[in-house]
């Protein structure tokens, strides 16, 4: 039996935006067609915003190649808004979102092995 499944949260304070995102199994193009839609709603018209995200990739299996063209569309469209990403999960698939993910994201990309740490380093600034 194959596992799928897909957690969105967005938090909003201001221009400010949280981000949580769990995937468990294979990206797929659906599930872009999911996220896109949420996020860019929520980024609408605001000047600036900024964005932090915490992607728990522990339960991932890798990504459907169109879906990783997904990923490609969506960092690149919100480039400049994105500030801080935490990827929490396995160290393989990390060293890959985080190489990936650096050509089209603005700001800083980290891996962590502990949820808390990434919370944590997430929440540095902002407060």
């Amino acid at each position: 039996m194959k596992r799928h499944g897909l957690q969105i949260g967005i938090e909003r304070i201001d221009n400010d935006f949280f981000l949580s995102l769990k995937v468990s199994g294979k990206l797929t193009h659906e599930d872009y067609q999911k996220i896109t839609p949420l996020l860019d709603n929520a980024l609408e018209g605001l000047e600036d915003p900024e964005l932090v995200a915490y992607v728990d990739i522990r339960e991932l299996e890798g990504w459907e190649l169109r879906a990783a063209w997904d990923d490609f569309i969506l960092g690149a469209k919100h480039r400049k808004a994105f500030k801080r990403v935490a990827i929490v999960g396995d160290q393989r698939w990390a060293d890959v979102a985080g190489k990936v993910g650096s050509w089209f994201i603005a700001g800083e990309m980290e891996d962590f092995d502990d949820p808390a740490e990434a919370l944590a380093w997430l929440s540095q600034d902002r407060d």
